[in-house]
């Protein structure tokens, strides 16, 4: 795509946003210039760089997944204000 090769009336009825014929102009060059670095980067040469989700490695700091005490059904009910059936009863919210 072109770096002046798209619509900005289109864009802006997109974005739900109404444009002066000022506005339009300037975004237009704005939204030029983007798509003119976007081009730019698709020329570097990136077949030898494996894909990452991250700049940099990251490692969650996290511990082991290992089965504990809990409470009782009774315990973690004791203070409800409202039960039945092993479950705690909470008003209707959706209308």
């Amino acid at each position: 795509m072109a770096s002046g090769d798209f619509n900005i009336q289109y864009v802006a009825h997109l974005a739900r946003i109404e444009l002066t014929p000022e506005e339009e102009s300037k975004l237009g060059q704005q939204l030029g210039g983007i798509l003119g670095y976007i081009n730019q980067l698709r020329e570097v040469d990136v077949s030898g760089v494996d894909p990452t989700a991250h700049a940099f490695p990251m490692v969650n700091v996290t511990r082991k997944d290992e089965l504990g005490q809990s409470l009782t059904n009774d315990e973690a009910l004791g203070n409800a204000p409202a039960r039945a059936n092993g479950l705690f009863v909470v008003p209707k919210i959706v209308e």
